[in-house]
């Protein structure tokens, strides 16, 4: 197969979360769900359709992550274009997003999104300054499916505010406790103290 591809026309398998748990079941780095299933596995129901499934990771354990999937082919995804990434080799500093796929199959699977941390501490790689203990950073459904907590994933989604993101906050963010809500509303303070979401979460 070619070793660049565009982005666009690529099609998606649709995956379901505990898929993912068989397909990392041995896995014993710390992974997560993330995207729009992460809130939808917060609400423990399905509330709309999911072009993929997102699979976070800490950025440093990148390379021990993919020597485990051994049998699946990765791309590096920047600026609309996927670029093979060699075996053992790193991702590239500027590339946050990988695309994966079982050898031999067409459609992508799983999109890998590497995340930044310092120690025992999970960081938006956004902002620096936004961090948080990483053990308050994944819970887990009844299925023993790890997620991003919802506030987390939330402010990922707050700058592209994309209709499907909208509406994941005004399920969302009625459901979260006041920690989260807190979190979340001095987090977006921090980032983009415009931000319309600011005044929804209120000055819990």
């Amino acid at each position: 197969m070619d070793d660049y591809q565009p982005t666009e026309g690529a099609e998606w398998r649709i995956v379901m979360p505990s898929e993912a748990l068989a397909w990392l079941s041995d896995v014993t780095l710390p992974w997560w769900v993330a995207g729009g299933w992460a809130l939808d596995l917060f609400l423990g129901r399905q509330t709309r359709e999911h072009r993929d499934l997102d699979i976070g990771i800490l950025r440093r354990d990148a390379v021990q992550f993919l020597e485990i999937l051994h049998f699946w082919e990765v791309f590096d995804a920047k600026d609309g274009a996927l670029s093979r990434l060699g075996e053992g080799l790193a991702p590239r500093a500027e590339v946050n997003s990988l695309w994966c796929r079982p050898i031999g199959t067409s459609r992508w699977a799983m999109e890998v999104l590497l995340d930044a941390s310092d120690q025992d501490f999970w960081v938006f790689r956004r902002h620096a300054q936004v961090r948080r203990p990483f053990a308050e950073v994944v819970r887990r459904d009844l299925q023993g499916v790890p997620y991003l907590a919802p506030e987390v994933q939330l402010l990922y989604k707050a700058r592209s505010m994309r209709p499907c993101d909208e509406a994941d906050f005004a399920r969302v963010a009625p459901q979260l406790d006041t920690a989260a809500r807190t979190w979340l509303r001095k987090s977006l303070l921090r980032t983009d103290p415009g931000h319309p979401w600011t005044s929804a979460l209120g000055d819990s």
